[in-house]
């Protein structure tokens, strides 16, 4: 006897280019109930490790300018000076955003947007691997991975929604990541621009459901499941009277084509979030942050790339500010110290961003405990101050999903940063 259940079918259906082809025509009516307006968290993984230092660092302090050289900090003045963020942190240090980061400039500036600097993973890990599992199980160590068994994101959803119903949450990668193990109600797309591939073609489609779809057990609603959530998308892409998608035309005069393949992702998350369709979370990468040689030229392009596309994104989705929060976190930080590549190496605390209507943003949050060598970590690291977990539970709080108790095991807030407004 094979026992076979429904994540291993969703999985067969998956290798087998089914579970993101839409439904044929008559099919299309078929999609789950959906649930309007549903607060929505869009979670950015910036992928390799970014160099907090590198994207805001603390101009003026000596310890800083003694350890790297010029293009791998931010400056103070000159042509390469970076934006001015003010400082609230209890310190008279200067700390400035890289100069390609004008577009999240603008959104800090209009209080959308704010910083927690010296914030990560309090294991000491710099093991790309493990950090990205800690991270995404939303745990505190190496050792608790082995007791773990979903991803964060999935609990915080359960916490909000006991049962199954309607698509949950969207993966703009193509595959899906530790954050949401666990979770069932979820499709994963590179993107929706183009409307959702259909591999296994209408007559596969058309097929499968006329041998499942009267089936009751747990193969039947397995399969009449996989092929009925994308029709939650599909159906609300604008077609004209031959069935070819319309163009998508941002609004506020959002331009994603600056930030060429992460711009086309923001513009489908963009895409999603208006659709309305009851998406309690979206997640993508953003990769390339591993930067162990000539990282000057290399970053620069990247804060560029992602800077434009976050830009173009919020303006894009001005309707729909209150009902949205953003994060960026990467695994962890960079050494204080360059190396002899003209590059960085794996550190430990970085930086994580939000954004959000409710954000009260425009600030600089966190402690910032010094660059000096008895201040460092090892005598290399910046030291986190800051657990990731503050800064996600805050977040969740603020979209009402209830107690983070069940959904950071073993961490419990101590002092709240203060990142949202007060409901």
């Amino acid at each position: 006897m094979i026992n076979v259940n429904r994540r291993e079918v969703l999985k067969a259906l998956t290798a087998a280019g089914l579970f993101c082809a839409p439904l044929p025509f008559g099919l299309r009516s078929l999609a789950f109930a959906t649930e309007e307006s549903t607060p929505t968290l869009v979670v950015i993984h910036l992928r390799g490790g970014c160099d907090g230092l590198n994207l805001i660092s603390p101009a003026d302090d000596p310890d800083f300018i003694a350890a790297r050289p010029a293009d791998l900090r931010v400056l103070k003045d000159g042509k390469d000076a970076g934006y001015a963020l003010g400082n609230n942190l209890s310190t008279p240090i200067d700390f400035r955003l890289h100069a390609m980061a004008g577009g999240l400039n603008e959104l800090y500036q209009n209080k959308h947007l704010a910083f927690i600097h010296a914030c990560g993973l309090m294991d000491s890990t710099r093991s790309h691997f493990v950090a990205t599992d800690i991270i995404e199980a939303g745990i505190g160590s190496t050792n608790e991975l082995l007791h773990s068994q979903s991803g964060w994101l999935t609990r915080a959803i359960r916490s909000h929604t006991k049962t199954n119903q309607g698509l949950e949450a969207f993966v703009l990668n193509g595959l899906i990541p530790g954050d949401l193990l666990g979770l069932e109600q979820v499709l994963a797309a590179t993107d929706i621009n183009n409307g959702l591939p259909s591999v296994g073609g209408d007559a596969v489609a058309t097929a499968l459901w006329q041998m499942y779809s009267h089936r009751n057990d747990i193969l039947g609603k397995s399969v009449q499941q996989a092929l009925k959530l994308p029709s939650v998308i599909d159906q609300r892409i604008s077609r004209d009277p031959q069935g070819h998608i319309i163009a998508y035309t941002p609004e506020n005069g959002a331009n994603y084509d600056k930030s060429g393949g992460f711009g086309s992702v923001m513009k489908s998350a963009a895409r999603l979030i208006k659709m309305e369709v009851g998406l309690q979370a979206i997640t993508l990468d953003y990769g390339g942050w591993d930067n162990h040689e000539n990282q000057a030229g290399a970053f620069r392009n990247l804060v560029n790339t992602l800077s434009t596309g976050l830009n173009a994104f919020w303006n894009d989705i001005n309707a729909y500010h209150n009902r949205v929060a953003l994060v960026m976190i990467t695994e962890f930080g960079r050494r204080l110290r360059s190396n002899n590549s003209g590059g960085t190496d794996h550190g430990r605390a970085s930086v994580m961003t939000v954004l959000g209507g409710n954000v009260q943003g425009g600030k600089l949050y966190g402690k910032w405990p010094g660059l000096s060598t008895s201040q460092l970590i090892e005598g290399v690291d910046l030291a986190v101050t800051t657990d990731y977990r503050q800064v996600l539970s805050e977040i969740l709080l603020a979209l009402n999903a209830g107690s983070t108790v069940d959904i950071f095991p073993g961490f419990r807030p101590i002092n709240s940063l203060g990142l949202f407004t007060p409901s």
